[in-house]
């Protein structure tokens, strides 16, 4: 792993807007200011797209069932979502990154990376630029962002969280390995609940802890992540600010706590996995005429079966039936399943060529 010395400190900014598709719709309709609501789903079935602060302190979040978050929160509020203002208030924001650097990463309609060691404005001091985007950005969209600071992709992203709403915080060189140490494995960004518990179960509960395992261990049992794992302990992430690279495909996956046999029970984990993609492809307005569907059984071998279309698959309902299809393919389980991977490929549409080379929309790492 490379000393973090050994190349200049980067000035890296992580925006992230606070709690977006909810605070649209509270902009845009007076009468929800100041209430739960819930974007996306309906009292009676799917899922959560997005939740207002009034709605999270009840626990509602995304990627919640919605009967789950209206019994959590009974006055909770369903709007449907409205993925063109969405990208039209995104691409404003991207206008205004724009004014200062073209090293720009986007993760989604609501957050990005920035590079600004270089920028526009010639600006020497990354949290200054930071202030000034988040202003800029109130001033046009009339929405709040929360920021984070620091010298690397990983801690500027931990940093955005840590004054949120409409807040901003930096991670200096001096303190970025002491911070990661003292952090909590699950805080961690990038590893999800599943990936978390497996950690506990070898001692690891903090960053301290994740730093005392050797760089070979964490790659025999956490395979191709163990190297990032390995250099986040100590602070470091040498990932480049990445802007226009070309999108492949959009995937999401998760890591069960308990193996899999049945398959009724497969394809109710399919359910989340499709729906995320299809949420994320909504709002980038792109389509996918390849599913693909991944097993990893308990063994750590794994599967992939794969059916292409002629036309984009046209909504969530048609993704899950192809998933589902592929995955009987492959019933009788040979073995126990560990994870389930759902991906849509062959892109089409004019989000499809323009940002991420693949969007890994993680339920779990």
């Amino acid at each position: 792993m490379n000393n973090m010395s050994s190349s200049p400190v980067r000035k890296i900014v992580h925006v992230d807007m606070d709690a977006f598709y909810a605070s649209v719709e509270q902009r845009d309709n007076p009468e929800l200011r100041g209430k739960p609501i819930a974007v996306g789903g309906s009292a009676a079935r799917g899922v959560v797209a997005a939740a207002s602060y009034e709605a999270r302190k009840f626990g509602v979040h995304s990627a919640m069932p919605s009967v789950t978050a209206k019994r959590k929160c009974p006055d909770l509020i369903f709007v449907p979502p409205r993925f063109d203002i969405y990208k039209a208030v995104s691409q404003q924001i991207r206008e205004i990154f724009a004014e200062y650097t073209p090293l720009i990463e986007p993760l989604s309609l609501d957050e990005a990376y920035l590079d600004v060691t270089e920028n526009l404005k010639g600006m020497e001091i990354a949290s200054e630029i930071a202030l000034e985007i988040r202003a800029k950005i109130k001033q046009v969209t009339g929405l709040n962002a929360s920021a984070g600071i620091s010298y690397n992709k990983f801690l500027a992203k931990m940093a955005s969280d840590l004054n949120k709403p409409n807040g901003q915080a930096v991670i200096t060189p001096k303190n970025g390995p002491a911070f990661v140490e003292a952090l909590r494995i699950n805080k961690f960004h990038g590893v999800g609940p599943a990936t978390a518990e497996r950690m506990r179960k070898y001692g690891i509960e903090t960053g301290a802890d994740l730093k005392s395992k050797s760089l070979a261990f964490l790659q025999e049992h956490f395979g191709k992540s163990g190297p990032y794992f390995y250099g986040i302990a100590r602070g470091i992430d040498e990932r480049q600010v990445k802007p226009d690279r070309i999108r492949k495909s959009v995937g999401a996956e998760d890591t069960f706590i308990e193996d899999i046999i049945d398959l009724d029970l497969a394809n109710a984990e399919l359910r989340p996995l499709a729906e995320k993609v299809w949420r994320y492809c909504e709002a980038q307005g792109i389509g996918g005429k390849t599913v693909t569907v991944k097993i990893k059984y308990s063994d750590f071998t794994q599967a992939t079966r794969s059916r292409t279309e002629a036309i984009p698959f046209a909504n969530v309902a048609e993704i899950l039936d192809a998933s589902s299809a592929l995955l009987a393919t492959v019933y009788p389980f040979k073995r126990p399943v560990r994870l389930l991977g759902v991906t849509l490929s062959s892109l089409t549409g004019a989000g499809a060529g323009n940002t991420h080379q693949q969007a890994q929309l993680d339920l779990e790492l």
